[in-house]
């Protein structure tokens, strides 16, 4: 169980651990965020289960889908003690950010893996060393790397150049401001968080110079279908708190039931008030906050439980936390109504509203570039058409569809370009149309681009399971069950 790099698992959560020690990280924390995030990349490759449980013995198959349930959300993003360290500056943010991306390596040696894993690893690793401030990853195919069925077809090929500077200054709100104005889409919540600084602005002002001031509640509901930006706002507004002096750390901790839940009344409040401590200082981010409430089968005693510890150390702790909570907006409303205590808490509601053609094609432009990978003029045709025949029901992921959709052409591309021994640089990065599908391509497409290339990646194509995100997944070819299983789990989520 070697990773394509030469790192098995065992070595690179060994290594995670050896930087988070150094950062003063607890190792239980950094050993569940590294074997989670090795899980949610690995999901889809058959025998993962099996080869990640030989890392975590007493562990079984469920406890591996549950780990990769809770570290999806670090597959585009930082994770949390990545975003901790961040925000307090650590000296050993940039190592520990590289230790993960050697992680997100070692993660395609389990099981058998598929062009998605590679994928999946390829974007996660450049998360990780962006948000630290590292420099680009560079992934590319492997020379050497055996074509056989038990061996990736690409090796992921982490290289973070680090250079030692010193700690980044503190951001200020205005930087952080312009941040979120950079962002694509998102004109009314943009409007709406820039009011909300300015009334907490003043209202500071006015306390620092003894007038008196109505207490304004900080907490946020946000309201929208999945992808729409809700986690990367949480992010910025947690560092605009900090930034006005509202805060004293900003991180962001970000949860959903799972992590608030536990199995047996009375240890679910000592579960959520230990997960709210980890944020205080900072902001408490609540995906899916409805599910505490209400359940396929009407009220859950257990999650009322959560609600109940979570009011009160809302209380507790007014002074340095602030709590979101995001959801659909229906059942959110149902959420707030179920407890006193959370309407009269969450009074702010924020609505995030789904992203259009064009805008999801910059967020995926912008997610390649971040990559160091480019769409070629013809790829981005490719993903407008796949786009237009892609229902916008609420299940769609938004900029999680295109970021599914970067992740399985990064597998596509990497098969592509298995049997070229010394691809060029604009290999390497291109993206091209065949990559973005599965369907064979026609003949006009090939004349369009790169024809003797892409006439080889369609001679391939029909052995080859090629695994795609479950929105725009189009195969004729058989679905393996773990993948299907995987599908249906990210789409509920």
């Amino acid at each position: 169980m070697t990773s394509v790099g030469g790192t098995s698992l065992q070595e690179a959560l060994s290594a995670l651990l050896t930087v988070a020690a150094r950062a003063g990280v607890q190792e239980e924390s950094a050993r569940a965020e590294g074997l989670s995030l090795a899980a949610a990349l690995a999901e889809s490759a058959p025998g993962a289960a099996a080869d990640w449980a030989a890392v975590t013995p007493g562990s079984d198959t469920q406890d591996f889908f549950d780990a990769a349930v809770r570290g999806r959300r670090w597959r585009g993003a930082p994770t949390a003690v990545l975003t901790d360290l961040i925000a307090q500056g650590s000296a050993e943010k940039i190592p520990y950010a590289e230790a993960l991306a050697e992680l997100a390596s070692a993660a395609c040696s389990l099981g058998e893996p598929t062009m998605r894993v590679i994928g999946n690893a390829s974007v996660a690793a450049a998360a990780q060393l962006q948000a630290a401030g590292a420099r680009q990853l560079q992934v590319g195919s492997s020379p050497t790397a055996s074509t056989g069925p038990s061996a990736p077809a690409a090796a992921v090929q982490v290289e973070a150049k680090t250079e030692a500077a010193p700690a980044e200054p503190e951001r200020t709100v205005e930087e952080l401001l312009a941040e979120l104005d950079e962002l694509t889409g998102l004109a009314s919540v943009k409007r709406e968080v820039h009011r909300q600084v300015a009334v907490l602005r003043v209202e500071k002002l006015r306390a620092e110079a003894g007038l008196k001031s109505p207490t304004i509640t900080r907490h946020l509901v946000f309201v929208g279908n999945p992808g729409t930006g809700k986690t990367t706002v949480a992010r910025l507004v947690s560092g605009i708190y900090k930034a006005l002096g509202l805060l004293s750390k900003g991180q962001l901790v970000e949860v959903d039931r799972s992590e608030l839940v536990a199995g047996y009344l009375g240890q679910t409040a000592t579960k959520t008030a230990e997960v709210v401590a980890s944020a205080a200082g900072g902001v408490l981010f609540i995906d899916e906050a409805y599910s505490l409430t209400a359940g396929e089968l009407g009220a859950d005693q257990y999650g009322r439980e959560a609600v109940d510890t979570l009011v009160k150390e809302m209380e507790d702790r007014r002074d340095d936390l602030v709590v979101i909570v995001a959801g659909y907006p229906e059942p959110m409303e149902d959420f707030i109504a179920a407890n006193p205590g959370l309407a009269s808490r969450f009074r702010t509601t924020i609505a995030f509203e789904d992203y259009t053609d064009e805008e999801l094609t910059d967020i995926l432009t912008g997610l390649a570039e971040g990559a160091d990978y480019e769409l070629t003029p013809n790829a981005l045709d490719q993903f407008k058409v796949i786009l237009a025949s892609t229902p916008r029901n609420r299940s769609f992921g938004n900029g999680r569809f295109a970021r599914n959709m970067l992740e399985a052409a990064i597998g596509r591309h990497a098969w592509r370009l298995r049997d070229v021994t010394a691809p060029s640089t604009d290999q390497l990065r291109q993206i091209l149309p065949e990559d973005l599908t599965d369907e064979a391509l026609t003949d006009e497409a090939l004349t369009d681009e790169a024809p003797a290339e892409a006439a080889q990646a369609a001679d391939v194509a029909e052995p080859v399971e090629l695994v795609g995100p479950a929105e725009a997944a189009v195969s004729t070819e058989p679905v393996d069950p773990e993948q299907s299983v995987e599908a249906e789990q990210e789409e509920q989520a």
